[in-house]
């Protein structure tokens, strides 16, 4: 079986990575949260997985729409930095893993995943700012292979939590069957509470944040639990954003050690946090029940 090593919780909020583009990572608005990150920057430059799989939203850039799938895979070799309008990142374009996006289509697929395929795919800021909080230099290319798994979070119905909860497990199942010299991370994206329009823009809850990044190591069923309705109340209408933390969770073992954690809200009013784990739990149980 292919091994999850870890599991990466971070925001890709696009000022993140505009901020370290224009080399404003000292600044002082800027400066707590790099600095929240190095220790987990230097645990997972110690720790390099073979594959990552990186769970993302879209954000109407290598998306139209009018086709926003609920669940999405990337199969190709390569995938272009998307111009959001301002031109591209200056950041490395994304090589894929074709052989272990087949290899989860075909396993979520049996499992009861219907997943849309994107054989050609621009990936945006929702894809290349977590790939930058974890490797801020990544020169000519990033350190591995990428897995892009795109999931609706921006058009209503949204997929519940637990969906995503289920998807993630089933994800584990599949990596139980692929290649077993492979050493994989899976990262959850996007949150955590923001609004960015109507009567609440610039919502922040803090309470409901320490909550989520406590629970989502110990009690993700919790998390699961919870409505769309719940999230977008606790959490405003973009913090929906964290169903995604649950499919990076519900790809790891029951079990987990957290690695390093850190909260900040920078300038954009977004609530920004990264969370790591260690999946490495010797001797006990992983993959849930099926989804």
């Amino acid at each position: 079986m292919a091994e999850v090593i870890w599991g990466l919780a971070t925001s890709h909020v696009p000022s993140i990575g505009a901020a370290m583009d224009r080399e404003k990572t000292e600044d002082p608005q800027w400066k707590p949260l790099f600095d929240g990150y190095q220790p987990a920057r230097e645990w997972m430059a110690r720790h390099r997985p073979d594959v990552a799989i990186v769970v993302y939203n879209d954000h109407a850039n290598g998306v139209d729409l009018d086709v926003v799938p609920t669940f999405g895979i990337g199969t190709a070799e390569r995938y272009r930095v998307a111009d959001e309008g301002f031109g591209r990142r200056p950041v490395p374009d994304v090589v894929g893993h074709p052989e272990l996006s087949l290899h989860l289509l075909e396993s979520l697929m049996d499992d009861g995943f219907d997943l849309t395929v994107f054989q050609e795919l621009d990936v945006d800021h929702g894809l290349t700012v977590p790939l930058s909080v974890y490797c801020p230099d990544p020169g000519e290319a990033w350190p591995c292979p990428v897995v892009p798994l795109m999931v609706n979070v921006i058009q209503y119905p949204q997929p519940t939590a637990a969906r995503c909860l289920a998807l993630g497990r089933s994800i584990g199942r599949a990596l139980a069957t692929f290649d077993p010299d492979t050493t994989v991370a899976i990262f959850g994206t996007g949150g955590m509470s923001h609004q960015l329009a109507g009567a609440r823009a610039g919502f922040i809850n803090p309470d409901f944040d320490a909550m989520f990044l406590e629970v989502i190591e110990t009690d993700p069923e919790k998390l699961a639990a919870l409505s769309r309705e719940d999230y977008i109340r606790e959490a405003g209408s973009e913090g929906i954003e964290l169903i995604m933390w649950l499919i990076m969770r519900g790809a790891m073992n029951e079990q987990v050690r957290r690695v390093h954690s850190t909260y900040f809200v920078p300038a954009s009013n977004t609530a920004a946090a990264l969370a790591l784990f260690d999946n490495r739990m010797p001797g006990r149980v992983s993959r849930g029940r099926a989804g």
